[in-house]
């Protein structure tokens, strides 16, 4: 019988292929009581698991950084690990098996639950939500204690892909999805933050989360259509909704083999407007990935994931020949390197204690970015000093997260002063005309542009976070993810702002955000006057195709009519026809 679900579209493409369950420990743990002489017998069964468990992880780490896997895979790893290792869990659980002579099992999903209870109390959601991280890591322990299989099975679909159905998914678990043929996942949990939905955008899988009872509904081998752009799941379609969407699909494979070629073509609208388009990466082997595509040089590079899920901060040198081995991939090209822009849902263990965010009840309004590196100048000086020596190899622009007032620039050129003199004494090579810029990413700094492009030789405007402060949303919080607009005549305005006024000053200004890298929003950021354009490298090439059939003489007019709107519905109607 044919039915479709729906869930929440996290990754774009259609798959179609058969279902592969994978099990779910937490859902089949019994109880039982063991005998007192066999409680060490216990502990013993537990400790091996967490062990095994431990050398899964290594391995997994190993695999992702060797196969040039996305940072943000590695990364996770490295939490899940931090999480085995932690005592508040693996104590709890050897306690319960002492004192109650339960079985391991059931213990260890009793101390998970206690934990995963206090991450309810937090007001952050994306905090909130890191309590999956918890249940991920208890599943990988009891499917050992249960002799489960690790790994979805390597086997040949009767019907295109293998496409995986559980109730979550770790990003550990994910990485297998390279390997194998896997044409996307489904998923009983998770939202558009969680991590299984970036692992998916940065493979470019299908992915739809959020599906409630899929797992429950689905069986294995069972004929699946998976539309990750519209968010539906098609289980045991027929044969006419199956010809449609092998149609659909060849359609998109045949439209992205197209927009390959354009990767050697000049980025130019029709009226013959050159429009640079920089990629956003987050560790130097992302930069491959920005060369396969053509990017003109790398718009934003996010320096706190080389911080991130480690015990030690990285040196100087360790910075130095990260940034220098970007640089030396796009020769002759802009490499923008953003400062720590460590807090809010960003953390780094090294730094615990020491602000960023974490005692803040508000992280996003807190301690973070360049708030934080300012009260730890030592910090500072270091990434400076590391940022200067690799210009020394290409050129390279200085990038000061979140400003909001004149000072923190002041304080930043005399901490750039500082860091040159501290190279001069011990004669090392270095930039001494080193470009610096600033986000825009916070309402204050577009309402007072003015003292920001006097002193300033460009701007970058970070919407996704000009977007969450200019409406007061979470943008990681579900309940009001409705709210997140950025078409929102406000957000409009700031943005035309600043891009008029660097227009007028000849400082010029990018944009980075999310919406950088949307089609549907190409064409109105082309009419604003926008030129520098920064996104994921599998964005880029979609962007490009728009770019090459935009007038933007034609768009001009048009979108300075339509910002004079102040209904969204009816704008966003407009910007459709665009």
């Amino acid at each position: 019988m044919t039915f479709s679900l729906h869930g929440l579209a996290v990754s774009g493409g259609i798959a179609i292929g058969r279902a592969q369950l994978i099990s779910h420990a937490l859902l089949e743990v019994a109880q039982y009581q063991v005998r007192e002489k066999d409680v060490g017998g216990e502990l013993q069964r537990l400790d091996e698991a967490i062990a095994a468990v431990a050398a899964e992880l290594n391995a997994l780490r190993a695999e992702a950084r060797n196969a040039g896997s996305p940072g943000e895979l590695a990364a996770f790893v490295d939490l899940h690990a931090m999480i085995l290792a932690d005592p508040a869990l693996t104590d709890g659980v050897r306690a319960l098996i002492a004192e109650r002579r339960c079985n391991a099992e059931w213990a260890l999903v009793q101390q998970m639950q206690e934990a995963m209870a206090q991450f309810d109390t937090f007001e952050d959601a994306y905090l909130r939500e890191r309590k999956h991280d918890i249940e991920q890591v208890v599943e990988r322990v009891l499917r050992i204690l249960q002799g489960k299989p690790k790994r979805v099975a390597r086997r040949k679909a009767t019907e295109g892909d293998l496409i995986v159905v559980a109730n979550d998914l770790s990003p550990a678990d994910t990485l297998q999805f390279k390997t194998l043929k896997i044409g996307g996942f489904v998923t009983d949990m998770g939202s558009a933050t969680s991590h299984t939905a970036i692992v998916a955008r940065s493979f470019d899988i299908p992915a739809v989360v959020g599906m409630r009872e899929a797992r429950a509904l689905i069986q294995d081998d069972d004929v699946l259509i998976l539309d990750g752009a519209r968010g539906v799941l098609i289980v045991d379609p027929d044969a006419r909704i199956l010809d449609e969407y092998r149609l659909r699909k060849t359609t998109l494979e045949l439209e992205r083999s197209k927009r390959m070629r354009l990767k050697t073509a000049r980025s130019v609208t029709l009226d013959g407007e050159k429009v640079s388009l920089e990629a956003n990466i987050e560790l130097p082997p992302d930069a491959e990935r920005a060369k396969e595509v053509g990017a003109e040089g790398i718009g934003l590079f996010r320096t706190e994931f080389l911080f991130m899920n480690r015990d030690e901060l990285p040196t100087e040198d360790e910075q130095f020949e990260a940034y220098r081995q970007v640089v030396k991939s796009f020769p002759g090209k802009p490499v923008t390197i953003r400062t720590l822009d460590i807090g809010a849902d960003k953390e780094a263990r090294a730094l615990r204690g020491r602000g960023g965010g974490y005692a803040s009840s508000n992280p996003a309004l807190g301690l973070r970015a360049i708030r934080f590196c300012l009260t730890e100048p030592q910090l500072f000086l270091t990434q400076l000093r590391a940022v200067l020596r690799a210009a020394h190899y290409g050129r390279v622009r200085l990038l000061i997260p979140m400003l909001a007032h004149v000072q923190q620039i002041e304080q930043t050129l005399a901490l750039i002063e500082q860091a040159k003199a501290q190279l001069r004494a011990t004669r090392c090579k270095f930039d001494e005309d080193i470009e610096l810029g600033g986000m825009i990413e916070i309402p204050a700094a577009a309402l007072m542009l003015g003292p920001f492009l006097r002193r300033l030789d460009f701007l970058s405007i970070g919407s996704n976070d000009l977007i969450q402060y200019t409406l007061a949303v979470d943008r990681a919080d579900s309940s009001v993810a409705h709210l997140y607009d950025p078409l929102h005549p406000a957000v409009l305005f700031l943005i035309g702002k600043t891009l008029q006024a660097g227009r007028q000053a000849g400082v010029p200004v990018a944009l980075c955000g999310e919406m950088a890298g949307d089609p549907k929003l190409t064409r109105l950021l082309l009419g604003m006057g926008l030129r520098q354009f920064s996104m994921h490298p599998a964005q880029l090439l979609e962007i490009k195709q728009e770019i090459l059939m935009a007038d933007s003489s034609r768009l001009g007019p048009l979108v300075t009519r339509l910002l004079k709107l102040d209904e969204p519905e009816k704008m966003r109607e407009l910007i459709a026809r665009l």
